[in-house]
């Protein structure tokens, strides 16, 4: 789909060379175009017009009366549209960014008497959630809304849904209709993503790189950027900005908070990604705790908490001695590149092992395959002869079953004494005894000593395993989890899990001093070690009192005692809610998935309703409103106003009260199982070619108004009861309609039981 997408794009730019400017105006020359889909993927908001119908782009200006176009463009091209204002709000909270990106956008490559549908492009930064997006038109504005999934119907309709889908992992796209050409729109797009940490430093990466070819026409135009930002790292530590992108001019500093802002008439757009990186000097383990009354409407009246260690920059932090199994799925489903980039990522992270870490390595399909009968220690002999083993071993074939690996792995791990127990498992599928390997591994961890505990860390591929099995696995487990979601995206991100999960710096910690608290919920439910890769922050709900102080207790790399007092400040400027309700609706979610629990479901659900944050029990929808002096129009006239195109057939059966779009995509499912048995290769968040639907099919070819009304294999049928005269016309006349594909038509279409002929 990426690539179809590029190809569009690159169509809709040679398309646009119609539109005739005046020499005044007319834009510079655009570069040379790679072949290269990438370049045409988009790497910052955009927004592109949908054109099926060639005859309409031209200057909605000046018409060009240019010579009539013949045929239609299957897929419609794509026009990157003019971009005549570009602002963004970040605020980085704790480990979270709230981005808001606000851009106006003008239809400058069609007639003004003619209309066409508008692609909305959203690229996210690491683990980006799109949480809303508002247009703005002429007469009309769309916002989302997130609504509950009541039963199976809904969901599938949902996940049918065609208005929203992911193009990439991180790029979302939105189609919205109805735009008239010249006319000047606004967006408005809110989305959070993680804040990357790497050597003691927080990195934001926010994709704001705009091609010359949306600039706008005319050397009048201004082009006016505005960036805000605004840090609250939740410390009364200072904070010291590293490196930035764009020239920032200071507002604000307090200790823990800065505020810095940037606005410019530019020459033309940012061609870079926005980027930020900032620090805390402390060499030194530091944290504290952060308490907050809910808000007005918040369904949860329990106050919230929050506590938060950082490992400081000092890079002589003596990290504990390991003991790691990688399991790694090789069933039939990860031939080909899932597998290649798996087996790289394996073998580039053996060398990072020291010589006093132990190591083994797990292959499993159905069955079970060891590197050697016991853990060996990482020497350059014994990593040179695994990595051998890894290439002769690693051959994609049969099933998928994890039981019978991890139940090895914990075996091979019982005799860990002074080191940290890991486990690295990698799968690409779902498995039938999902339930049963958390309880198994939660018991186990609750019989054994913490410090000897293994740690486990999971990394899912595609969309085919269960992610919230992998999740919740890595919870019981005290370790770390990520994901996949584009192949190419595997080496790194493993790479990634690992050396934040083998970088343990501080283990088996405890929160002591909670005790007269009721009703007290954490995330996650077990407290994982605080790496030197990641800082570790606990946050959940409470009644009653809390403490003034927080003890912090665990055992340092050296096996002595690591105790810290974390000073209790209750926080104003920082909305706990929305800092974490991605993470809260996610655990939650993982439990009520392994609980079975309709009760968990419905507090998912209200969680992420209360705080626009997509879920699995949820689904987002784009509402149009129609703005006339100040009064909604009623919503059967805006749905045929918003509908236009769509035959009457497409509205029937539609239960709404208002015109709306369904955005799919958003939902990650609990893995298939089926899937996983037929060995299909991991499926991704990009978008696959899905087959067009009845109405789609109806407008695609000339006989769609006669498909609506008459089938013309029906037809052939009716002709065994009628007279021999008008047996021959009826004939005639679908072999008329047989030269205009309405047989072949109406096979696709028709829902009755006609036999081929």
């Amino acid at each position: 789909m990426a690539e179809q997408f590029s190809s569009s794009v690159e169509f809709g730019l040679n398309l646009s060379k119609r539109i005739h400017h005046v020499k005044e105006s007319a834009p510079a020359p655009a570069p040379a175009m790679s072949r290269s889909p990438k370049l045409h993927l988009p790497s910052a908001p955009m927004c592109y017009a949908v054109i099926p119908d060639p005859q309409i782009v031209d200057n909605p200006d000046i018409r060009s009366y240019q010579p009539y176009v013949y045929g239609r463009c299957d897929p419609p091209a794509l026009i990157p549209l003019q971009l005549h204002g570009i602002g963004m709000e970040v605020e980085c909270c704790l480990d979270t960014a709230f981005v808001t990106v606000t851009g106006k956008w003008r239809v400058h490559c069609i007639m003004a008497s003619s209309i066409c549908d508008c692609q909305v492009a959203i690229p996210m930064g690491e683990q980006g959630s799109l949480l809303g997006v508002e247009v703005d038109d002429s007469g009309r504005s769309y916002h989302t809304e997130l609504i509950s999934l009541k039963d199976e119907k809904d969901k599938q309709k949902w996940d049918k849904a065609k208005d929203g889908y992911f193009l990439k992992s991180q790029i979302y796209i939105i189609k919205i209709p109805q735009f008239k050409g010249g006319s000047i729109f606004s967006i408005k797009i809110r989305w959070s993503q993680k804040l990357l940490f790497n050597d003691g430093e927080f990195c934001l990466i926010v994709p704001f790189c705009f091609p010359s070819y949306v600039a706008p026409f005319g050397r009048n135009i201004s082009k006016k950027e505005k960036i805000s930002l605004k840090v609250n790292f939740g410390a009364a530590n200072e904070v010291l900005c590293k490196t930035t992108s764009h020239p920032l001019k200071g507002l604000m500093r307090q200790a823990g908070k800065l505020s810095l802002s940037y606005e410019a008439e530019v020459p033309a757009w940012s061609s870079t990604d926005f980027s930020f990186s900032y620090m805390v000097s402390s060499s030194d383990i530091f944290g504290g705790a952060l308490i907050q009354s809910p808000f007005l409407r918040d369904f949860d009246e329990r106050e919230m908490f929050c506590f938060y260690l950082y490992p400081g920059n000092s890079q002589d932090r003596k990290v504990f001695k390991k003991d790691v199994v990688f399991i790694v799925d090789i069933s039939a489903s990860m031939k080909g590149s899932p597998l290649g980039k798996a087996k790289n990522a394996l073998l580039a992270v053996l060398p990072q092992l020291n010589p006093q870490d132990t190591f083994n390595i797990i292959a499993f399909t159905g069955e079970a395959y060891l590197f050697s009968p016991s853990m060996e220690t990482a020497t350059k002999e014994a990593i040179l002869k695994a990595s051998k083993w890894v290439d002769a071993t690693f051959i994609a074939n049969g099933g998928t079953n994890i039981m019978l690996p991890l139940t090895q792995a914990m075996n091979q791990l019982r005799k860990s004494s002074h080191s940290v127990p890991l486990i690295f498992l990698v799968t690409d599928g779902a498995d039938e005894d999902e339930r049963e390997i958390c309880n198994f591994v939660k018991s186990y961890v609750t019989s054994g000593k913490s410090v000897r505990t293994p740690r486990i860390s999971t990394f899912g591929i595609g969309l085919y395993c269960n992610h919230y099995f992998l999740q919740m696995l890595a919870q019981i487990g005290r370790g770390h989890y990520d994901a996949a979601y584009d192949l190419d995206t595997i080496d790194f991100r493993m790479q990634r899990l690992f050396n934040t999960a083998s970088s343990v710096i501080v283990a088996d910690i405890t929160i002591e001093s909670l005790e007269g608290l009721d009703s007290q919920e954490l995330f996650p439910s077990h407290i994982p070690d605080l790496s030197f890769a990641s800082p570790l922050i606990i946050s959940g709900r409470y009644n009653g009192t809390f403490p003034e102080v927080v003890k912090v207790t665990g055992t340092l790399a050296d096996m002595t005692s690591f105790v810290v007092d974390l000073k209790v400040q209750r926080e104003k400027d920082m909305q706990l809610t929305n800092v974490f309700s991605k993470r809260h609706v996610d655990l939650v979610t993982a439990q009520a998935w392994l609980l079975e629990s309709e009760e968990l479901e419905e507090k998912v659900s209200k969680m992420s309703i209360q705080n626009n944050v997509p879920s699995e029990y949820t689904c987002m929808e784009m509402v149009l409103v129609k703005k006339d002096d100040g009064k909604k129009a009623s919503g059967e006239f805006m749905l045929k106003k918003a509908y236009s195109q769509v035959s009457k057939l497409s509205l029937q059966g539609l239960e709404i009260e208002r015109p709306k779009l369904f955005l799919g995509g958003l939902r990650h499912g609990f893995g298939d199982l089926k899937a996983t048995s037929e060995n299909i290769p991991p499926a991704t968040k990009e978008a696959k070619p899905s087959d067009p639907g009845l109405l789609e099919k109806a407008a695609s070819t000339c006989c769609g108004m006669v498909a609506n009304t008459c089938c013309g294999m029906c037809l052939l049928k009716t002709c065994s009861l009628v007279n021999d005269s008008c047996t021959i016309v009826c004939t005639q006349l679908c072999a008329a309609l047989a030269c205009f594909e309405i047989i072949k038509c109406c096979i696709e279409l028709c829902d009755c039981d006609c036999d081929c002929l």
